[in-house]
């Protein structure tokens, strides 16, 4: 199964293909410049666009005084609700300290104390300040900056801007060999053409978009996930979907990318009421209003049930220096007519982050030869059943450097391109708010069979809306389609609640379901699902 699209009219080639310009797809283009390997980097808007600049947390690893990688592994392991798979927590929490270090060095500047060291806060499921953060809530983009001056700098790294992925190439044998791009713009690359390479990297993000309110931006539309999909390439844990807790509510009415409150507020002392006045975290959990995100997330849901409100609210007049601290997120308030230091914030959950992706083992490698995914995109058992704040950075920054070693150390000769015989798929753009809407209501933070049945009944009455002229909405809005039917189909088989996961008709948490959903997608878009044991 492939997108339809015209025919190449261009070919590029290098030794690998690194597809996304956040950090994972920098970090792992840079490391694979030091094994002197030519990389082209492909991103689908401008090459700082992607979701890894809105990180307004930190980056998570035992650094500070006392912390160790066991004490981060014991709480990314309660966060993942007892999905983790260990072996892929080891290696992101014992790796990641050289994996930060590696990006100072590389230029990042990260927020100092008062004595000089870096300084360190708290987040949501953590039990120590391991929390490092850059310009108070904005380190994604201070990440982004280094990185991408890194990559700037390399003649070895060609970047192609505002280019989408649209499917991957294959050869006789099966392996990957490249893929077809749609160019947008003037020049000789201009529309669809084909870049060919020994191996490719999916690092493309997440999947925000497939909801209607989302703190990911608009090209997050988890085109990764889809075009692995397509491949043949197996998938997994997708129906975690983690939904942030405190994102800025404005107006039901209004979708897509939602001003996101940093759960690092919070570890300055905010607090999350009802209202009516009431601190509703408060003996809910051990670690009140920095409990992981899904518990946070479903109380604040109840909350709103309960006083048929569309929000809650957060308490932020007691943080000394907000504007100081949080200087995005206080911009983003007073342009929304909200002074934090004086007023409460009004908050909903949005979706923000996908556990789940395509399945990877240790070094990044997914189940078809010469294609790995690194980040959101990839589904390596580190988060398990719900990510831990702030490990998403340290993931791509850890996983990219493996990726780039494992392809030095196995990199194929190039091969040629099939010719593809796969049936062509493209959906029309003007499903993509009833599709968004859809999601929303019945696959949101709480499901049921019910919810999400007649969620699946709407994306197949969608699936007849066809289209036959390809373009960037409609390939975004076929990738979505996709990638909402797996997360469906994987929380109906799922019949018990877990992590980022509730089901009102399965409320409680089963040993039964101690287990992985691989879902794949074959050349005559049929869908099948296997259960895999949990390696704990």
């Amino acid at each position: 199964m492939k997108l339809l699209a015209g025919k190449p009219g261009w070919t590029v080639t290098a030794d690998v293909i690194v597809i996304g310009s956040g950090v994972a797809g920098l970090t792992t283009a840079l490391n694979l410049r030091s094994s002197n390997l030519s990389v082209l980097l492909v991103t689908k808007a401008r090459i700082d666009e992607g979701s890894t600049k809105w990180a307004q947390g930190g980056i998570a690893a035992a650094l500070g005084p006392g912390d160790t990688p066991d004490q981060h592994k014991k709480d990314t392991l309660i966060a993942g609700a007892g999905l983790c798979d260990v072996a892929a927590v080891d290696v992101l929490v014992t790796e990641g300290p050289e994996a930060v270090r590696k990006l100072i060095a590389r230029g990042a500047v990260f927020d100092k104390s008062d004595s000089g060291e870096i300084a360190l806060t708290r987040e949501g499921g953590h039990l120590r300040n391991r929390i490092l953060h850059a310009g108070g809530d904005a380190t994604g983009a201070e990440v982004s900056r280094a990185l991408l001056a890194a990559v700037q700098d390399d003649d070895g790294i060609e970047v192609i801007e505002n280019a989408l992925a649209i499917d991957v190439l294959k050869s006789d044998a099966g392996r990957v060999c490249g893929v077809t791009l749609h160019v947008i713009g003037a020049g000789s690359r201009d529309g669809v053409g084909r870049a060919l390479a020994r191996a490719v990297v999916i690092a493309t993000g997440g999947l925000g978009q497939v909801y209607a309110q989302t703190t990911n931006p608009a090209v997050s539309t988890g085109d990764g996930v889809a075009l692995a999909l397509r491949a043949g390439a197996e998938i997994a844990d997708v129906e975690f979907i983690q939904f942030h807790p405190t994102v800025l509510w404005r107006d039901d009415s209004l979708s897509g990318q939602q001003p996101l409150i940093s759960e690092a507020v919070r570890g300055e002392g905010a607090e999350l009421v009802n209202d009516k006045g009431i601190h509703f975290m408060k003996g809910k959990h051990p670690q009140g209003d920095l409990a992981p995100r899904d518990i946070v997330a479903i109380e604040i849901f109840k909350q709103m049930k309960e006083s048929n409100s569309p929000h809650v609210w957060l308490d932020t007049t007691k943080i000394k220096d907000f504007a100081d601290r949080f200087p995005t997120i206080f911009a983003s308030c007073i342009a929304n007519g909200i002074d934090p230091r004086k007023q409460l914030i009004p908050v909903s959950p949005a979706s923000h982050y996908s556990s789940g992706g395509v399945k990877v083992d240790l070094m990044g490698r997914t189940s078809i030869p010469g294609l790995y995914a690194c980040g959101e995109t990839a589904c390596t058992g580190a988060h398990g059943a719900n990510r831990l704040a702030s490990n998403s950075l340290l993931e791509g920054l850890v996983f990219g450097t493996r990726i780039s070693t494992d392809i030095a150390a196995n990199i194929a000769p190039q091969s040629e391109p099939s010719k593809s015989t796969s049936n062509d798929f493209l959906l029309s753009p003007a499903i993509k708010m009833t599709l968004q809407l859809a999601m929303s209501q019945g696959a949101g933070v709480m499901r049921n069979e019910q919810s999400l049945r007649e969620t699946l009944t709407t994306l197949e009455q969608l699936s007849a809306h066809t289209s036959n002229e390809p373009c960037i909405e409609a390939w975004e809005v076929s990738n979505l389609y996709l990638l909402a039917t797996a997360i469906v189909k994987a929380a109906l088989e799922r019949c018990e609640s877990r992590g980022s996961h509730w089901r009102s008709d399965f409320a409680d948490t089963s040993n039964q379901w101690v287990k992985r959903i691989v879902q794949n997608y074959d050349e005559d878009g049929k869908w099948s699902s296997k259960l895999e044991d949990v390696k704990l």
